[in-house]
């Protein structure tokens, strides 16, 4: 993989639309909610997408994008991170304690701290690597069993033990119940986050960034809406 992929006219085009109009949707929401457009990040989830996709986004200015797992983000950032020194590559995907060391070498934010032994690991990484960054604790507000991320009534006492570790924990971030509507859950994570004096909020996807925006979402993490429909390896 090159730097900079072959970009097509038409997909050129249909990502720089497809980018200005999340950002148009965003600035309305968070105006409707009384906050500026600039308070909410949009995470570009680059997972399963070609390079051709990945580099239009880059081509049309977009720098902040989302991976839900180190190996396949070594594949489309590796070589890009020394084209494009502005980047900011999230993870948003479970972190394995064995990926640690590899994630904290190629992302700027890891978005799904989750439990006490990757706390301790990453810790201990940021050590090692003289580089800390900064990390969202993923709560599970739905208390879904197939899902990662701690439960409500545990956030306040792992919070406090990853600040314990001294950990740059920045905020939290929750993946609400498919089948639920989202805004309870954006509404608990804010909660928490105002109780344990956090500002940072990743919530919403595509499907409902706009009201996670509403609900006070610094970051929100859109996939299709962004791309198109997802490519599923082979």
């Amino acid at each position: 993989m090159s730097a900079e992929a072959e970009i097509s006219d038409d997909i050129a085009d249909d990502i720089a639309g497809r980018l200005d109009a999340v950002r148009a949707r965003l600035a309305a929401a968070a105006a409707r909610a009384g906050r500026d457009a600039g308070a909410v990040r949009l995470v570009a989830i680059s997972k399963t997408q070609p390079d051709e996709r990945i580099a239009a986004a880059l081509a049309a200015g977009h720098r902040v994008f989302g991976e839900n797992r180190v190996q396949e983000a070594e594949a489309h950032w590796a070589v890009r991170r020394e084209a494009f020194p502005d980047l900011e590559l999230h993870l948003v995907g479970p972190l394995q304690t064995n990926k640690a060391r590899d994630a904290v070498a190629l992302f700027d934010v890891i978005q799904t701290l989750d439990r006490p032994k990757l706390a301790d690991r990453l810790a201990r990484e940021f050590d090692r690597a003289g580089r800390q960054l900064d990390c969202f604790v993923q709560v599970n507000t739905g208390e879904e069993p197939q899902k990662a991320g701690v439960a409500p009534a545990d956030a306040d006492g792992f919070i406090a033990q990853c600040r314990a570790l001294d950990l740059p924990v920045a905020g939290l971030m929750c993946i609400p119940p498919a089948d639920e509507p989202a805004p309870p859950h954006f509404a608990l994570l804010g909660e928490i986050a105002a109780r344990n004096g956090l500002e940072g909020l990743s919530m919403g996807m595509s499907a409902d960034y706009e009201a996670a925006a509403e609900l006070g979402a610094t970051h929100v993490r859109v996939g299709t809406g962004v791309f198109g429909a997802r490519v599923t390896p082979a």
